[in-house]
Order: structure tokens, then sequence, then C-alpha cells
């Protein structure tokens, strides 16, 4: 999945995330989609809580694990209101359930979309998607790769 070109970051510190998180905004530029792999309690939900932040979407982002899909407001520079979107696919399947909560929408809208586990629906994937593997190194220690 992560070929030459690769970036790799390695977080000690909460402040790291949001150190790491204006990092990997800037290096995304235009691109507004992100998948975010890694096991459970990697640090997914605690990365896109740091972009989130980044964006201006302030606090109260969390995991969303039962609704499938949280969304939070935030002012673009153009000082316009727009939505972001936080997908959590843990508890789908297949292919088939991420397309009957409407994936697709999120996915080709104009709107920032953070998705944890993505894994089952790869063949729904921009061509544009920016994969985040976070791997847990020891204690609060993670190792973060993107491309």
């Amino acid at each position: 999945m992560f070929s030459k070109g690769a970036k790799e970051f390695v977080v000690n510190t909460l402040s790291d995330w949001e150190l790491l998180a204006a990092q990997l905004l800037a290096y995304a530029g235009d691109r507004k989609k992100f998948f975010l792999y890694g096991e459970m309690g990697a640090g997914k939900t605690t990365f896109i809580q740091a972009l989130c932040r980044q964006l201006g979407a302030g606090e109260g982002v969390v995991s969303p694990s039962f609704s499938l899909v949280n969304e939070y407001l935030y002012t673009d520079r153009a000082g316009k209101k727009k939505a972001l979107h936080h997908l959590d696919l843990f508890r789908l399947a297949n292919e088939l359930e991420a397309l009957d909560i409407g994936v697709e929408d999120y996915l080709y809208d104009d709107d920032y979309c953070f998705v944890e586990w993505p894994e089952m629906m790869e063949g729904l994937a921009p061509a544009d998607v920016v994969r985040i593997q976070i791997k847990p190194e020891r204690d609060s220690v993670r190792k973060v790769i993107y491309l």
C-alpha cells in the first residue's frame, strides 16, 4: 500500500499529533479524502481530532463507532461554513454495506472526509485519497506513514 515517496513521522507526545496534522494538511494540498489504517487503539481517532482542530472544527470530535458517521462544521479560508465528515467503518462487513450508508456521497463531494477502517471499501477510494498508516511502537509512541 505504501510505496516510494511515503513520508514517516514519529509521534512521541500529544503535541506531536498537532504538528503532524498541520504537516499532513499542508502535504495534502487540495486533497480532502483521508483513509486511516491501524489496529484498534493505534491512534486513528486521536489523529483525526488533531486534524479537525487544525481545520478549526474545534473540540468535541469523537469516534463515530456507533453512528458510523459524524459531521462537524468549520470555517474555510474564504470565511464559508463547511462540513467535514468522520467515518468509522469497523462494524461494516463489506463494500455493499458501505454503499448502503451512502459512503460515495462523502467520498466524492468537496468536503473533508476522514475514514477509519477503510479496508473493506478500497474499491470505492478516490484516486487522490491520502493514505495514513499508524503503527504503535511502544507505550504512547507511534510511527505514522502517509502517502
